[in-house]
């Protein structure tokens, strides 16, 4: 795999676990304000947050450009 697809993969991970994470947040914060966490809904939409971060990552990410352009 060459150098620029593991910086992708990556960048990629990184912003799709931090949404991930900011989606449960928010997921857990609104089900506990309303006072019942339906657990498998913030899985749910927290998985299905990620998936969609890593598909619109295929549009680029401007940290891998940067990092594969100061290498050439």
């Amino acid at each position: 795999m060459s150098e620029k697809w593991k910086a992708w993969w990556k960048a990629a991970g990184m912003r799709a676990i931090k949404t991930l994470a900011q989606t449960a947040v928010g997921c857990i914060g609104a089900a506990v304000a309303l006072g019942d966490v339906n657990w498998p809904m913030v899985a749910s939409a927290a998985v299905l947050a990620a998936v969609v971060s890593l598909l619109t990552s295929v549009a680029g990410l401007p940290e891998v450009e940067k990092e594969t352009a100061n290498k050439n």
